[in-house]
């Protein structure tokens, strides 16, 4: 076996006191795989002289991330820290000094990935992130290397564990939004401000992740077209399964006509597709390929010891070049993509419609469908006394078409509200 290879960490909380565990546990049979051992030797905190349940001597633990971004023994730098700034400017200076870099940072990565992309081709050095999507779902090195020779057509996934339980326990333990909030507060499976959760910023940074690599095009999560689930009723959840449906925070990337499309919102998915089996604050990505048709990739999206495994799978590839003094699958080499708009994009829709019962609005509704070229495919009602309640779902219809429906409906006279409405991913898209 060679000699040892050094690596530097930043930050040591739920993930970095994870990796350091999991690597000296399986020191003996990584270093067997890479042919050298890992061996941590400087990791910055805030607090050295906290207690950490961790194999590694004080003298390893330092106040100042500079420290450890500038030992010219370091070899691979693992950030497990978080957050923009500092974390960029360190990771950059990391990369013009030589060191390879590993990130689990998906707030980051999806922000400014392109400069980190760009800095490290022009450095020669290596940048993974396979943990920054999915935790422990392997996901980014199945894009990158073995669907490399397959054209990807679309990537849809629920990426949010915390609003994957929320939406569970209003499916199957008929909770409202807010009680289900408490519960995974309570469980610690949502932070103390539930927003880059509940609001989908967090399912957009990884998407934007997702789609950079499958479409070789970088895209950032600004360009991702976002809605949260904080307006997901009861009354959406049982609708959608009387209608054969299930209630998700889908995360959904696909190519049209050179154009690359994003969204992250709530949607309608079929009981009958793999995704809607998909339970409590567990992840799972589906990719449908030109010719291996669809996948999926299941797993823990979140957590210490699976986000480690990821991490350290990426050290461990890293590793691996630098014993062969070989090189791995270069970042996104690739210009800016075309990002396609949201108004532009086709769908299924679901609405549901407070109408007053009697004759004509039947009549005066679908009239106002067909006037903004949106086709009903299904539709229920409920009678209320003096009102009723139509519950429709549409064929596929382009989203401007759509928003122009809804606001005409709004100012429809026999219309008292518009209760509901979502997307709908069905077998028609």
């Amino acid at each position: 076996m060679a000699d040892s290879i050094s690596i530097g960490m930043l930050g040591c909380g739920i993930v970095g006191s994870a990796v350091a565990r999991i690597l000296d546990a399986h020191s003996e049979e990584i270093g067997e795989r890479v042919g050298a051992r890992l061996e941590i030797r400087r990791v910055a905190v805030r607090n050295v002289g906290k207690e950490r349940d961790v194999p590694l001597a004080k003298e390893v633990f330092t106040d100042d991330a500079s420290d450890v971004v500038k030992d010219p023994d370091i070899q691979i730098l693992i950030e497990v820290m978080g957050g923009i700034e500092p974390t960029r400017t360190l990771l950059l200076d990391a990369m013009r000094s030589g060191k390879h870099v590993v990130s689990a940072n998906k707030e980051l990565i999806g922000s400014l990935g392109r400069e980190l992309f760009d800095e490290a081709q022009a450095n020669r050095v290596e940048f993974n992130f396979e943990a920054s999507v999915a935790g422990g779902v392997p996901i980014i090195r199945p894009l990158k290397e073995s669907l490399a020779g397959e054209r990807v057509e679309r990537v849809m996934g629920i990426l949010n564990g915390t609003t994957n339980y929320i939406l569970t326990k209003m499916a199957e333990e008929a909770m409202e939004f807010d009680e289900a909030l408490a519960q995974a507060e309570r469980l610690g499976y949502a932070e103390l401000d539930p927003t880059a959760d509940i609001e989908g910023f967090d399912a957009a940074a990884k998407l934007s992740i997702l789609a950079s690599i499958a479409f070789n095009a970088r895209v950032v999560a600004g360009d991702v077209y976002r809605e949260g689930i904080t307006r997901v009723t009861q009354a959406d959840i049982t609708n959608a399964r009387s209608l054969g449906y299930v209630v998700k925070l889908l995360a959904i990337a696909e190519s049209v006509d050179g154009e690359i499309a994003m969204r992250v919102h709530p949607a309608m998915i079929l009981q009958t597709h793999p995704l809607a089996s998909v339970r409590d604050n567990l992840n799972a990505i589906f990719v449908e390929g030109n010719q291996v048709g669809e996948l999926m990739f299941y797993g823990r999206g979140a957590g210490g010891p699976p986000t480690a495994i990821s991490v350290i799978g990426d050290a461990v590839d890293v590793a691996r070049h630098i014993v062969s003094g070989g090189r791995g699958v270069g970042s996104i080499d690739s210009p800016p993509g075309r990002v396609r708009p949201m108004d532009s994009t086709v769908s299924q829709y679901y609405v549901l419609l407070e109408v007053a019962d009697k004759p004509g609005v039947l009549a005066r509704v679908a009239q106002t469908f067909a006037d903004n070229d949106v086709s009903i495919k299904s539709m229920l009602q409920e009678g209320m006394g003096r009102e009723a309640r139509l519950i429709l779902v549409t064929h596929n219809a382009v989203e401007r078409n759509f928003q122009a429906l809804l606001a005409e409906l709004a100012n429809l006279e026999v219309v008292d509200a518009i209760a509901s409405s979502m997307r709908v991913q069905s077998a028609e898209d």
